[in-house]
């Protein structure tokens, strides 16, 4: 395997599947068979999930709420979430834990960076809830930032697109994808990969990231292999 550990990103978008709000039954069992098959081989896996499929911070504005609030009601959508992919994650076999940015103690554990190691050198799937725990910070920053605590060697970011193209693919025809690019080359065409403090602070601490399309079945497995699957963002 050319990936021992790795950091998982996944939208909470990516739960709609077919459906306009909420989770997808079809997606879970999609995504936990997915990473069951990785953690077979051995990977150690944390992941990351979004909210935005339930509930989006900026959204509360339109309904008199203040950012901060309506950040941290997206992180309970975050824990929602965590908690359904656990389900099926569990459903397949696999021993899990949530670890929470919130300290919610009737559903998930606390996030400490200790404990969380020793659930991944385990074997149990780590799903980080609740960001960062802090309002203005999004799920790609939690990303970043727990991939680096965590020791990870890669932050994969699962999309419904094969890659970074030179523009968004589903709206022009004309677009091509990188296999590989460098974090300056991403900072001088100005491409949506992560938010810019996740970008950033995966830049400055050497860790490569790969955006991929997670719905193609295997794909997972064939990254962790170190087959060229989507976009490889490094030095």
């Amino acid at each position: 395997m050319k990936y021992k550990r790795i950091l998982l990103k996944l939208s909470g978008e990516a739960l709609l599947g077919s459906k306009d709000f909420g989770f997808d039954a079809n997606m879970l069992r999609l995504y936990a068979s997915e990473i069951k098959k990785v953690t077979e081989m051995g990977t150690q896996v944390a992941v990351v999930i979004g909210g935005g499929n339930i509930f989006r911070g900026r959204d509360a504005a339109e309904a008199g709420v203040d950012r901060a609030q309506g950040d941290y009601m997206g992180m309970l959508a975050t824990v929602m979430n965590a908690m359904a992919l656990q389900g099926s994650l569990e459903a397949a076999g696999l021993y899990t834990r949530v670890a929470s940015a919130l300290n919610i103690a009737q559903v998930a554990e606390p996030f400490i960076r200790r404990r969380a190691m020793r659930h991944l050198e385990k074997g149990r799937v780590v799903i980080l809830a609740a960001g960062l725990g802090s309002p203005h910070f999004t799920t790609d920053s939690a990303a970043a930032l727990r991939a680096i605590e965590l020791g990870c060697d890669v932050v994969l970011k699962g999309t419904r697109v094969d890659g970074i193209y030179t523009a968004d693919p589903e709206k022009n025809p004309d677009a091509t994808r990188y296999a590989n690019i460098s974090f300056e080359e991403v900072y001088e065409k100005g491409l949506n990969v992560m938010d810019m403090t996740a970008f950033t602070l995966c830049k400055e601490n050497g860790l490569p990231i790969i955006v991929f399309d997670m719905n193609k079945p295997d794909n997972l497995r064939r990254l962790v292999t170190g087959e060229e699957i989507g976009t490889l963002v490094t030095m």
